[in-house]
């Protein structure tokens, strides 16, 4: 039931459907009976329509480095006001940012939260005098409606956009979305369908469909590699994905290796030695990528 208190937002890309709603806007293609939400936790059918949860209640902001997002080579030294909500459309057993992504709202923290309207993310940004706004934390994707209501104002107002995502997204979802966007950081949790599976409960297939869209519209481009040990770090991997970015994406694209530990409901790798990072830099490097960059090394 839609509370006096909160009006929530009506949702893009669903049809209605006999017994309920389906979601269009990722590849998990939920359908939704009356008061229940899609796997990601804020997309909600209510009374026959489908409402966005997320829209106008971030639960986390902050101004970041611009190199935090990552990002290496877009507005380098420029601060980010930076922004995200609960849910997530997949399920990575090893999330490193589970108290959000795996996180839901109710009735309760909705309504003691403040509404954030689009105009007022857009003014905050430029009052704390930063470059750009980031949709970061969880997954920006499933909150698209407000990522485009306030990307349309922060062009207004001369901010960049940045979009830290999964790029688990239709192609209908990413035409709408993506244009609105100047810069991302792209996960590539890990190189084969198998590990996707097992891992993330999804698919790799729409992840570099969404990837090669992105880089297709001239958009600025990096791209993270969260690297497990025992998982995604065999040679065949790392070569799959350094192929597939060759042959896709050229030798420009900063790519970035991250180093994993253990965490959420996964335990079964070590953290990642700093040594795998490093030799898969300099395989990278050897091969030709202009850009490689590691990361979570303490």
């Amino acid at each position: 039931m839609i509370q006096d208190k909160v009006k929530f937002h009506e949702a893009g890309w669903w049809k209605a459907e006999q017994g309920g709603i389906h979601c269009l806007l990722c590849p998990r293609n939920c359908r939704i009976s009356d008061g229940k939400t899609g796997f990601c936790g804020v997309r909600k059918n209510i009374r026959g329509k489908l409402y966005s949860l997320a829209y106008g209640h971030p639960v986390a902001i902050h101004v970041d480095p611009i190199e935090k997002k990552p990002l290496a080579e877009f507005l380098p030294g420029s601060w980010t006001f930076s922004l995200g909500t609960y849910g997530c459309n997949l399920a990575c057993s090893f999330c490193q940012n589970h108290h959000l992504s795996r996180d839901f709202y109710d009735d309760e923290k909705t309504g003691k939260s403040v509404f954030y309207t689009p105009e007022k993310i857009a003014d905050l940004a430029k009052n704390e005098d930063c470059k750009s706004v980031a949709f970061t934390y969880n997954e920006p994707l499933i909150w698209a409606e407000y990522v485009i209501d306030i990307a349309r104002l922060a062009k207004e107002r001369g901010l960049a956009t940045v979009l830290v995502s999964n790029g688990y997204i239709t192609p209908e979802a990413a035409c709408d979305l993506y244009p609105w966007i100047d810069a991302a950081n792209m996960d590539m949790k890990g190189f084969s369908e198998e590990f996707y599976s097992e891992m993330t409960g999804g698919r790799l297939a729409p992840v570099l469909e969404a990837i090669k869209y992105f880089f297709s519209l001239g958009k600025h481009l990096e791209i993270t590699n969260l690297v497990i040990p025992g998982k995604n770090d065999s040679d065949e991997m790392i070569d799959g994905f350094l192929d597939w970015t060759r042959d896709n994406l050229g030798f420009s694209v900063p790519l970035h290796f991250s180093a994993y530990h253990p965490d959420y409901k996964y335990d079964g790798s070590p953290a990642t030695p700093p040594e795998t990072l490093h030799a898969i830099k300099g395989k990278a490097l050897k091969r030709g990528f202009k850009s490689v960059h590691v990361g979570n090394i303490f």
